[in-house]
Parts: structure tokens; C-alpha cells; sequence
């Protein structure tokens, strides 16, 4: 796909009818009772009925999202839902709000509450990756109810994983290791130095935080399509390896007692556990899909450019 400004329309109307569809009407089932709370599935503001609706409206958005940026939607499509979930990336709290409120009066309970959070925010991802994934179906369900037949250009290529196994649990391994590495680098706020781990990091702002996980899982993506063939689903699904890991890192004992007992809630270790599993599944696929579509124009520059 060439990136003419009416390719760039057409990404931002399935971006936009994603926000609108799943962001806007959606927000209300996902929406905090702090003003400021965080978007989580911690603390039970979220019920089973509400998850089910977000995901019909995901679906939904994956749909207008196909037909939005036709005659590319199985492309651009995807966009859609992740779009939709980092609208309520951004309206949410931050990871330091969600903190504050599992901060007790004694060093000992502060570990205790904040061991059972991360256990939790842990595996939430899971319920952010069913959301993007229903706007994918959309996308699918889209393409199959008006029976495209439309034949892929010289440098397009199907969105499924062409490799072996052991390339795409290399590319897993490679996505979680490169985003751990890049956001470390690109999330950056006030640092202080630390006799233990050498230095602690502030909360990171949200635009910083996007950007750092957009420019992350893009180059992962790019990575993984250049050198392992495949597509941009297994960086996707590997956002929820990036979670797991990044919150098992937090939680350790030693790491989580000596960060309570000299560091306040809006700091640490590292600026990756500075992220809620929201912000990395939704930007992250946002980043996987456009790295994954850069790499594939790369690769048809590099054959066509002589």
C-alpha cells in the first residue's frame, strides 16, 4: 500500500468510526466511579454484561472500519477496535491513580494490596486482546458478506501468518524483548538515582506512553515481518506477553518491598511498569499493524528500487 494522502483518509475514517463506535458509546460500560480512576478490570467496575456489549460494539466498529477505508479495509480495518480501546487508554487514569488507591498504612498490607493488583492486571489483557481481535472478526465478517474479490497488489500480502511455529514463538519471544527494551528507552519522565537499581522513573505522561508503545510494537512488527515472516497478529497477540511479563517484573518481592518502602506510588523500577495493560494492548496493535505495513512497503521499495 502506497501512503497517498487518500490511503491517509481512509486509515483515519476507520480510526475515527472505531473511536466513535467503540470509544464514545462504549466508554459508558467501561467508565471508572473514581473521576480519576484507571480503565480496569480491577475492581470490578466492569460487569460481564458490559464486557459483552463492548465486544458486540467492536465487532461493529470493525465492520464500519472495512467498509470505511474500502477498497483496503482488510488492511486498514483492523485499526478500528484498537483505536476505540486507546480512546479509553486516554480518557482513563493513569497506572500511578490506580496505585495511590492500594497504598495502606503499612508498608506490609502496601505490598500485600499491590501483589493481588498485579496478579490481576496481569491477565486483563486478555479481555483488551478479545476486544481488538472482535473488531478483526468484524473486519473478516465484513469481507465475507459482500464477497471481495478483490485480487492483492504486487506488494500487498495476506494479513494470515504464513511461518513455521518456531517462527512465530520467535516472533513472540522478539516482540516482548524489543517493546521491554524500546519503551524503556522511549517512555521516559524525571528520574532519581537509587543506591539498589540504580535509578527509579516518574509516571510517564499519556502522550509519552503512546508514543513510546506505538514506536515499540511498530518496530517489532517491522522486525518480525522483515526477518521472520509474519504477520502483524502475532506482535498483536504478543502485547499480552509484553503485560504478563511486565507486571510479573513488578511484583517480585524484594523488587516490590524496597519500592514501597522508599519510593512513592508514582515511581519505578522502570517506565514499563508505569503501563496499564489497556495502553499496551491498544496502542501497542496500533503500532504492530502500521510496522507491519511499513515493512512491507520497505521490502517492495528495496525489489523495485533499481
Amino acid at each position: 500500500m502506497e501512503l497517498t494522502w487518500l490511503m491517509r483518509l481512509r486509515i483515519a475514517a476507520a480510526m475515527v468510526l472505531g473511536v466513535v463506535l467503540l470509544g464514545v458509546v462504549g466508554w459508558h460500560f467501561v467508565e471508572p466511579e473514581s473521576p480519576h480512576g484507571a480503565v480496569t478490570l480491577y475492581g470490578g467496575d466492569i460487569t460481564i454484561s458490559d464486557g459483552v456489549l463492548c465486544l458486540g460494539l467492536a465487532v461493529a466498529a470493525g465492520v464500519a472500519g472495512y467498509f470505511a477505508a474500502w477498497p483496503f479495509g482488510r488492511e486498514i480495518g483492523p485499526l478500528a477496535a484498537p483505536a476505540g480501546v486507546a480512546y479509553w487508554a486516554i480518557r482513563s487514569g493513569d497506572m500511578s491513580s490506580l496505585l495511590g488507591l492500594n497504598t495502606a498504612l503499612s508498608a506490609g498490607e502496601t505490598v500485600v494490596k499491590r501483589q493481588a493488583m498485579y496478579g490481576m492486571l496481569r491477565w486483563e489483557c486478555v479481555f483488551w486482546l478479545a476486544l481488538v481481535a472482535a473488531g478483526y472478526m468484524g473486519v473478516l465478517l465484513a469481507g465475507r458478506v459482500i464477497a471481495a474479490k478483490r485480487k492483492p497488489s504486487e506488494h500487498e500480502l495476506n494479513t494470515k501468518n504464513s511461518g513455521s511455529a518456531v517462527s512465530i514463538a520467535a516472533a513472540v519471544l522478539a516482540t516482548v524483548v524489543i517493546t521491554q527494551f524500546a519503551m524503556g528507552v522511549l517512555a521516559q519522565d524525571v528520574r532519581f538515582f537509587d543506591s539498589e537499581l540504580g535509578s527509579v522513573v516518574g509516571q510517564p505522561g499519556k502522550a509519552q506512553i503512546a508514543f513510546a508503545l506505538i514506536v515499540s510494537f511498530g518496530l517489532a512488527a517491522f522486525v518480525c515481518k522483515s526477518f521472520l515472516d509474519v504477520g502483524y497478529v502475532v506482535p498483536v497477540i504478543a502485547t499480552c506477553g509484553a503485560v504478563v511479563y511486565g507486571m510479573w517484573a513488578a511484583a517480585r518481592p524484594a523488587m516490590l518491598e524496597h519500592m514501597v518502602e522508599n519510593w512513592a506510588w508514582a515511581f519505578y523500577w522502570r517506565s514499563t511498569a508505569a503501563v496499564l495493560p489497556i495502553e499496551t494492548v491498544s496502542f501497542g496493535a496500533i503500532g504492530a499493524v502500521g510496522g507491519y505495513w511499513i515493512a512491507i512497503s520497505y521490502g517492495y521499495w528495496r525489489k523495485h528500487a533499481e
